[in-house]
């Protein structure tokens, strides 16, 4: 074994190695939208006195922390996300009320004198006075804060069962002399003067304004720092208002922007579809590849099951959470593994019928080299399209970036390092050297023969292509200025909760309950069998209960399994975020690609990928689909597919440009797309297995995921052969290079960004190959 051979495989046996010990000792941590919790994400707001910087961020952080804390949930997560957003993950909590309320509210304690009574014109005379209402309505004269929440030790709510007086909140100050002299001084007011009160106030609110006891002395009060609040308390309210005053004070005040609650029923009926679709569609995917490429076909299954492994311990690793988007990306990924491993293996097929005295190993090497160059440029613009998730996206579809990205890394490693590495030892085996045909590289295929035996010349008439791709332009883009987009409540803001009903429910029927409940402009469609969804515009908590009695009195008993609050700021935001994305990730393809080739491959390569975004798009406004997150993810990923495909087609008319510089665009394209045609197609079925098993055992969550990756794996497969080439042709005659040897000899022989030398003498092969089913 040579030097390099031998480096590979100690680095591939490193890597698997590493990988194992990570997904042995390293658990992933699960979202909450596959384990079942609630997230809330919080905004600080700035006061007339308190900006809400980071610095007041990180306080608030920190007080909310510890009333997280207090809730008694297993495992939470408290983080905080830019300046001034802090992300609140609750897992089994399902009712989000309680934990809405204790962390949103400011928890403005404070204690104070009473003055007197007041009418209801009474106004504060001095500064610091209030005028408030108590505990039974009557509205007090208070004087200013004499006690605030930061004078706070402890609070507790007990049951008193001594007295049977039920539950109260005793409360521990951290200096019993203030709490002295302020009851002291009420103490000199005799009994039933609303003077010998002293009021305790909660955000604006008097929660308790009890007499100081006859047998306190004025000037003397209560010694010790400590006292009750007593009330009406039940249980639960006496332990929440323990835990606000406990808690102390937020610096700033918060607002929620966005809450999600997912049932932990939704969230194993995912993980359950999705690993199904996994095992389906891979065994489909490998079955395929093996029929096609029989002993490299099963070292590249082997190499795609350590590709699974290699991404489960990144994302492990990394400590990434993976949500349901991710998941599904994760699936997508294996099959966009396939991809390497057909261009190197389509590679050596060419190689090997090229040569006099052919091999399976040298053509095997040969393949290595000349799909390297088309690999790592398809791979880069899907991590462009990834890093671009992760920047500008939030929620989940951060969590697919995340996980699209070590997708593809792993899937390199895989290709490049793990199948070379199986592949070279396999080649060099006595047993296969003597029959070349068990490889799988000694037949061109029969995509391959049939190519080369009609030889089409698709590129004859480059415009055809262009005015058909502009008529399903017009079509599908009509449906966004016909039916219009249905942006999703991520886009909008409102809130979307998805009920299980004990029977099937009419929609018409749920939207005349809820008419009748005070929510007339409640959106209710069926999203399954016995579910219902409900969009509405942004309700309260309370409001959201209302509408759950309202869908149980006519469905016969209503489960929430999901619920999503977005304000509207942070819609807003998204919506705002989301063009960025595409904006961006149009801008980015164009850079890189205008750097790696020439400018008119990337303008036609950013112009089909513009023409893929506006087809899916428009198809999803006929057919009246959601545009949220979910499909932001699926757009992206599309962009970045199609983008692998305009790739390989350009890099294969870069080298055989190389060879002929001064041949017509038209013709060298032509070979160039009938030369690649093979990879595509077998590509395109591996991925069509593992999409096709997301759509049929994804479940509901993943249904429209799968659509949109379907529809837009076939667009980009059009778009990339059949759009991005013959534009490239005809901007390419329009700059003054279109009729073969003018001006075109020393331009075209420059390759502007290339990317090493040509290692394939594809072209060569093609032009003399004629007729025969080798070199083509």
């Amino acid at each position: 074994m040579k030097r390099p051979a031998r480096v590979r495989a100690l680095f591939a046996l490193a890597v698997i190695a590493a990988s194992v010990f990570i997904a042995v000792t390293v658990p992933v941590r699960l979202g909450l939208d596959l384990r079942g919790g609630t997230q809330i994400v919080l905004e600080t707001r700035s006061t007339e006195t308190v900006e809400a910087d980071g610095e007041a961020t990180d306080r608030t952080l920190e007080v909310l922390r510890g009333r997280v804390d207090a809730l008694g949930v297993a495992e939470p997560g408290i983080v905080r996300s830019g300046e001034n957003r802090i992300i609140v993950e609750l897992p089994g909590l399902q009712d989000p009320r309680q934990a809405a309320d204790v962390l949103g509210r400011t928890a403005q304690l404070s204690v104070h004198s009473v003055l007197g009574t007041a009418t209801g014109t009474d106004k504060p005379q001095d500064k610091g006075e209030r005028v408030l209402p108590d505990e039974s309505g009557e509205r007090l004269r208070l004087g200013a804060a004499a006690l605030t929440g930061q004078d706070v030790k402890d609070a507790e709510g007990l049951f008193d069962q001594q007295s049977g007086a039920g539950w109260h909140v005793t409360v521990d100050f951290e200096d019993g002399k203030g709490w002295a002299r302020l009851t002291g001084e009420a103490a000199c007011h005799p009994a039933g003067d609303p003077k010998r009160r002293v009021a305790i106030v909660l955000d604006d609110k008097i929660i308790s304004s009890p007499q100081v006891d006859p047998s306190v002395a004025c000037g003397a009060g209560i010694t010790g720092g400590s006292t009750q609040i007593t009330g009406s308390f039940t249980s639960d309210e006496a332990k929440e208002l323990a835990l606000l005053i406990k808690g102390g004070a937020l610096p700033v005040p918060v607002e929620t922007v966005e809450q999600r609650t997912v049932g932990p029923t939704l969230g194993a009926e995912a993980i359950e579809a999705s690993a199904w679709a996994a095992v389906v569609g891979t065994a489909l995917t490998a079955l395929f590849i093996i029929v096609v490429y029989r002993l490299m076909g099963v070292l590249a299954t082997l190499a795609l099951l350590c590709y699974g492994l290699i991404s489960y311990a990144g994302l492990a690793a990394l400590g990434a959470t993976l949500t349901l988007p991710g998941l599904a990306g994760f699936v997508l990924a294996i099959g966009m593994a396939v991809d390497a491993n057909v261009l190197v293996f389509e590679r050596a097929r060419e190689e090997y019928g090229k040569r006099n005295r052919p091999s399976s190993r040298s053509a095997l090497t040969a393949g290595f080299k000349g799909a390297f160059s088309a690999i790592a440029d398809s791979n880069v613009t899907t991590l462009i399209a990834a890093a671009l998730l992760f920047l500008l996206a939030s929620g989940p579809v951060k969590g697919f970036g995340v996980t699209l990205g070590i997708g593809v890394l792993a899937s390199m490693i895989s290709a490049l390092v793990i199948t070379r590495v199986l592949a070279e030892f396999a080649v060099t085996r006595r047993w296969v050297y003597r029959r070349p045909g068990l490889t799988g590289l000694a037949s061109v295929g029969r995509v391959r023969a049939y190519l080369t035996r009609r030889d089409p010349q698709l590129m004859r008439r480059p415009r055809r292509w262009l005015a058909v791709s502009a008529l399903v332009l017009a079509v599908t883009g009509a449906g966004i200025a016909v039916r219009g987009l249905n942006f999703g409540v991520e886009f909008t803001g409102g809130r979307l909760i998805e009920y299980s009903t004990g029977t099937t429910v009419d929609p018409d029927r749920a939207r005349e309950a809820l008419a009748d409940a005070g929510f007339p402009q409640a959106v209710v469609q069926s999203s399954g069998d016995d579910k219902l969804t409900v969009r509405t515009e942004e309700l309260t908590n309370a409001e959201a209960v209302e509408v759950a009695d309202a869908i149980a009195e006519v469905g016969g008993g209503a489960e929430k399994v999901r619920d999503e609050l977005i304000g509207p700021s942070l819609g807003d935001e998204l919506r705002r975020n989301a063009l960025i994305a595409l904006g961006l990730a149009l801008g980015a393809q164009l850079l890189y690609l205008a750097v790696r080739f020439r400018w008119m491959f990337g303008a036609g390569a950013v112009a089909a990928l513009a023409h893929d975004v506006v087809i899916l798009t428009g198809i999803f406004a006929w057919l009246g689909k959601p545009i949220d997150g979910v499909f932001l993810a699926a757009l992206l990923t599309v962009i970045g597919y199609s983008v692998n495909d305009s790739v390989v087609v350009f890099d294969r008319i870069r080298e055989l440009w190389r060879k002929d510089g001064k041949a017509p665009l038209a013709q060298v394209t032509n070979r160039a797309i009938l030369q690649t045609v093979p990879r595509t197609v077998n590509t395109g079925i591996g991925v069509l297995f593992i999409l096709a098993a997301l759509a049929v055992l994804g479940g509901d969550s993943l249904t429209d995921f799968a659509l949109a990756l379907l529809i837009g794996m076939l667009v980009g497969t059009y778009s990339s052969v059949l759009t991005a080439s013959p534009l490239a042709i005809e901007l390419d005659a329009y700059a003054g290079g279109g009729k073969g040897d003018k001006g075109g000899g020393k331009r075209r022989g420059r390759d502007r960004g290339g990317s090493g030398r040509a290692t394939s003498g594809a072209g060569e092969a093609a032009d003399r190959a004629g007729a025969t089913s080798r070199g083509r």
